[in-house]
């Protein structure tokens, strides 16, 4: 029995005799099978160079990552730094400024702001722990940094904020406080209980202090306030009357003129009205009289050094 072959023919265009191949069917199996094995082969080796590629490749890429977090977490690092020396100083402007306000200065411990205790977050708790825990506490450390400054930020806004109230309260007394005398001259008669009038030739209280002047001389304001009267009495004449708050204030009289009206706010230093000797006087001066609360207090007492105008 004659075995069966396979024939193949390669015939070109140009006069070239054709040329012929008979291949037995296991021949061409074996072919087959070498052409398919050589396939096989070559993709395996073009996997495995192609993977090995890929994995250089995200190898490279984190190891730059991880570079650039090294970068970033020193960056991070010296920036929490930074503003750690800011807010010391802070803590200083914040010391000097509760003790112009009559303020105790917050206890260092207070200042530390620290937190512990259950719940607490630890280094290992990040995700970064689990792939480099190197990294991961670094991270951790500029985040319980950053969580401290702001909670010291926010101590400082708080505490500031309350130095300023306290500033702003003593302000305001302080412009409330009858500190100058009213106008140029001498004390010609001070504050007493019994004083020998004048005019009435017998002791009566002298809840007040006399300033002789010419007449038409300037008066001032003493503290800042609002006029609450502008009228004539009995014996003192022409007086204006300032309340100041804070409990205190000022009476002047026997002014020749009045340049203010009832409810006109007033600055310390500014005109309200002119020596003059109207009421029962028997020269030009003025009567300057103080009041704490509704009693009357020496004027002298509440005088500053050199506030004479």
């Amino acid at each position: 029995m004659q075995v069966p072959r396979w024939r193949i023919l390669l015939v070109r265009d140009d006069d070239q005799p054709v040329r012929q191949w008979l291949i037995r069917p296991r021949a061409m199996i074996g072919l087959a099978l070498g052409l398919v094995i050589a396939s096989v082969a070559v993709a395996v080796v073009l996997f495995t160079v192609g993977s090995g590629t890929l994995h250089q490749i995200r190898a490279f890429q984190l190891e730059r990552q991880n570079t650039l977090l090294v970068e970033e977490l020193e960056e991070a690092r010296n920036r929490v730094e930074a503003l750690d020396r800011n807010l010391s100083h802070l803590v200083e402007r914040d010391r000097e400024l509760r003790a112009v306000a009559g303020l105790d200065s917050l206890d260092q411990e207070v200042l530390e702001v620290g937190v512990g205790g259950p719940g607490t977050p630890d280094p290992a708790s990040g995700e970064l722990w689990e792939t480099d825990p190197e990294l991961g506490a670094e991270a951790f450390a500029v985040q319980y940094d950053l969580r401290a400054l702001e909670r010291r930020t926010e101590l400082l806004r708080t505490s500031m904020a309350e130095a300023s109230d306290s500033l702003a309260a003593h302000r305001e007394l302080l412009e409330a406080i009858p500190s100058i005398l009213p106008t140029p001259g001498y004390v010609s008669s001070g504050f007493t209980n019994a004083r020998m009038h004048p005019v009435h030739n017998r002791e009566l209280p002298h809840h007040g202090i006399d300033v002789s002047a010419p007449e038409g001389t300037p008066i001032v304001a003493s503290a800042h306030g609002r006029v609450t009267d502008v009228s004539r009495r009995a014996g003192h004449g022409l007086v204006v009357e300032i309340e100041h708050g804070h409990g205190y204030s000022t009476l002047y009289s026997h002014t020749s003129e009045a340049l203010v009206r009832e409810g006109q706010e007033v600055e310390r230093g500014e005109i309200i009205a002119r020596v003059g000797r109207s009421g029962v006087a028997t020269s030009p001066h003025l009567h300057y009289e103080v009041h704490v609360d509704g009693r009357p207090v020496n004027p002298q007492d509440y005088l500053l050094s050199g506030a004479i105008p």
